[in-house]
């Protein structure tokens, strides 16, 4: 046989199938772009309380019972959804849980009764709690060597998602009422075109290159597993808890302090959540370039400066102080996710469902207690007590270095 024919003979590499060390940037942005839609839509279900409490005639506690509906589908079933996706793939799961969020948007346009509005907020809900984890592996798939620039663009279409959410349903949804709803189900046939295509990337590539990163990943005792969990759950606690006392009541602090209008006060609340949004993007990044272990330890416990000195500041130094607890909380999350991940390679999805779960969770309750905390000593005494949760962050000096047990394996 000639040396032609030999060259023509040999296997040929498959140009669509990028090798494991490499970025597929193209899936990391369809998977930031699908999560802002995502988390877009997500935000239109309180946008509608107003019509809905007066065009079915419900009291608050009806609109507690569909928000509880809401968040326990959304929230609890996401580490559910990742065990069950890391013991059988379902590459085509992400399209699927975009069908679940149209028909319930659809079904929230046109609800006529109690009934059918707790099932569309199931929908939304349910379709929310398999995106997050398996968009999440995705990202992790896609990265290559960089996955925190992976998991902080994910997260950070989920921010801008939610921003634009809001300004949606100030501008359409207040203006036009319920049914315009609808409209934005065309956001999700977008969604479910642009994730089929990445379910097919998932299928033929992803899981190959899933398998290589749990041969790669850092094999540790049981017992320094655990306490590595246990210490990023308590440190998600610490950054959530905070942020959603600025979120949630920057501008009432604001106001009672610094008497500042309400406009004036919400432009202070934008200054922070850019903040927030600016924290977010650089956190992945940073991880990867210094290690997930400092980062974390820098982002929580360098927090602690700023949130004891805002409450003793005058309103300059508050907007300052703020800005800086944002920009390092928010760094924090990509490179929590992305360490839990590395930390167990094999339940990636769990992981990620298990994080993403306890944000949305850890959020919902911070903001309930500490508005029982304001009402009961008010609003300056929160941010008092609350100016002491980065302290926590000492707790990070527990978490095993990966980089080196991975090197050493």
């Amino acid at each position: 046989m000639s040396q032609s024919e030999v060259a023509d003979a040999a296997p040929q590499p498959v140009p669509d199938a990028p090798s494991p060390q490499q970025t597929v940037y193209i899936v990391i942005f369809a998977i930031a772009f699908c999560h802002m839609l995502n988390d877009m839509m997500q935000s239109l279900l309180p946008a509608i309380y107003p019509n809905l409490k007066a065009a079915l005639d419900l009291d608050f506690a009806h609109i507690g019972l569909v928000t509880l509906t809401f968040q326990v589908t959304s929230s609890l079933l996401q580490p559910l959804v990742g065990l069950y996706t890391d013991r059988r793939a379902v590459p085509f799961a992400l399209p699927v849980a975009m069908v679940s969020t149209f028909l319930g948007l659809l079904m929230l346009a046109f609800a006529h009764s109690y009934g059918v509005l707790l099932i569309a907020a199931a929908l939304v809900g349910l379709g929310s709690s398999v995106f997050h984890p398996e968009s999440s592996r995705v990202a992790y798939m896609a990265a290559g060597p960089r996955r925190g620039f992976a998991q902080s663009m994910f997260q950070w279409g989920g921010s801008t998602g939610s921003a634009l959410g809001a300004l949606g349903a100030a501008s359409v949804v207040a203006a036009e009422g319920q049914s315009s709803i609808a409209w934005f189900c065309a956001m999700a046939a977008i969604a479910i075109l642009v994730l089929w295509r990445v379910g097919l990337w998932y299928r033929a590539h992803g899981m190959a290159r899933a398998k290589k990163a749990v041969q790669a990943g850092p094999l540790l005792p049981r017992a320094v597993v655990i306490r590595s969990l246990a210490v990023l759950v308590i440190l998600i606690f610490s950054k959530f808890v905070y942020l959603s006392s600025l979120s949630s009541y920057y501008t009432f602090y604001l106001i009672e302090r610094f008497h500042l209008s309400v406009r004036g006060a919400q432009l202070y609340l934008f200054v922070f959540l850019v903040s927030v949004a600016v924290g977010t993007i650089a956190g992945g990044p940073l991880g990867d370039r210094f290690g997930r272990k400092r980062l974390i330890w820098f982002s929580i416990l360098g927090a602690l400066p700023f949130t004891l000195a805002l409450p003793h500041a005058n309103l300059f130094w508050t907007s300052v102080f703020s800005v800086g607890a944002g920009l390092t909380l928010a760094s924090a999350f990509p490179a929590i996710v992305v360490y839990g991940q590395e930390l167990v390679p094999t339940k990636v999805g769990a992981i990620s469902g298990l994080f993403f779960g306890l944000s949305f969770g850890m959020g919902g309750l911070g903001a309930a207690a500490l508005g029982w905390l304001a009402d009961w000593k008010g609003i300056e005494f929160v941010y008092a007590v609350c100016a002491f949760l980065p302290a926590l962050g000492l707790l990070a000096a527990l978490l095993p270095d990966l980089r080196r047990t991975t090197a050493a394996r």
